[in-house]
């Protein structure tokens, strides 16, 4: 009888482990040639289905995200429009039963980001107090916002001669935060209210305001001409509609070694994204499709050309001047303005 009452057991197993009962992870997993996790751009890569109970499989297709992939002698290609964090997925079909299993990977750039330098054009006067956010030209004026609660404001600036041609307060509660103007509207960012405004161009009339969705915090804004480029904080860009300010996705910022955490203030040139590094002198150049840092610009040295004072804080705020084909820079309390060209080290 013990003989018996063993042997059912042990048959009772090795059914349950492959009837309907078992997680389609314990009867399967996917395995990658060198147990691998990371993958440049482009990577072709050995893929095979881990049949870890011997189970009679009918058939296996693999996707990245929602895309279906091609296995070619075992081997599929990583190439998807858009890095970062990625889920690979494998369908299986076996005794009539669809089943799917993921494995999470990261698809990084192919090349690590070329390094830049930059030249000094023309110097002009800041407002020393202004604790840059958000710096953008539009129709040749220059539109700036800052931070700090009771110091957070929204300005039209004459860049040549540092003078404030109009400027409205946020309220007193609010920390400002970067900005970008679209079909004479300028779209502006607090920092960790969850709540954005939108104004006239003209004016500077407020006519509207959001609030954000997945994304964390307001930290950086730009625009393509068709859809705003919003950063908060995280290794994610966000798409958002212009029209009722909703996220419609992201990408994530990525070198090809890893993901990469911490891009503020943004302007969008020809489709690249120029975005700041949080507390660093340098500025990332960001394939606006991919997410693929391509360069790096180190600003290194312009810090010390401003006046030194006790509230002088770091390199914020970037605006391309389409006329001029200039990048102009500034800093949080920095009382110059630098006109630059960008140019490869």
């Amino acid at each position: 009888m013990r003989f018996l009452s063993v042997l059912f057991s042990s048959l009772f197993l090795i059914i349950t482990s492959c009837g309907s009962t078992a997680k389609p992870s314990d009867l399967f997993g996917i395995h990658l040639e060198g147990n691998k996790k990371d993958f440049s751009k482009g990577s072709t890569v050995g893929i095979a289905l881990n049949n870890k109970k011997g189970v009679k499989v009918s058939k296996v297709s693999y996707f990245l995200e929602d895309e279906a992939l091609q296995v070619s002698n075992g081997k599929i290609t990583l190439n998807p429009e858009r890095l970062g964090s990625k889920m690979l997925k494998a369908r299986i079909i076996y005794d009539d039963k669809e089943v799917e299993i993921t494995k999470s990977i990261k698809v990084l750039a192919e090349k690590p980001p070329s390094i830049y330098t930059y030249e000094v054009i023309n110097t002009y006067p800041h407002d020393i107090n202004a604790f840059t956010q958000g710096l953008e030209f539009y129709n040749g004026v220059l539109y700036e916002s800052t931070g700090i609660k009771g110091e957070s404001s929204l300005r039209k600036v004459d860049f040549e001669t540092g003078k404030i041609l109009q400027q409205i307060d946020l309220d007193a509660t609010l920390f400002g935060e970067g900005l970008t103007v679209l079909d004479n509207k300028v779209y502006l960012l607090t920092w960790q209210s969850g709540l954005g405004f939108v104004y006239n161009a003209d004016s500077l009339e407020k006519t509207g305001s959001f609030t954000y969705g997945k994304s964390k915090e307001g930290w950086g804004l730009c625009n393509n001409g068709k859809e705003l480029f919003k950063s908060d904080g995280s290794e994610k860009i966000w798409l958002l509609n212009p029209e009722n300010l909703s996220e419609t996705g992201y990408f994530t910022t990525v070198t090809n070694k890893s993901v990469f955490n911490k891009t503020n203030e943004l302007e969008y040139v020809d489709g690249k994204i120029y975005a700041n590094v949080w507390q660093k002198p340098s500025m990332m150049i960001i394939d606006a499709k991919s997410g693929a840092i391509e360069g790096v610009i180190n600003f290194s040295g312009l810090k010390n050309r401003v006046k030194q004072h006790s509230k002088l804080d770091v390199l914020n705020g970037v605006a391309y001047h389409p006329e001029r084909g200039t990048f102009f820079v500034t800093g949080k309390r920095w009382n110059k303005l630098f006109e630059v060209k960008i140019k490869k080290k």
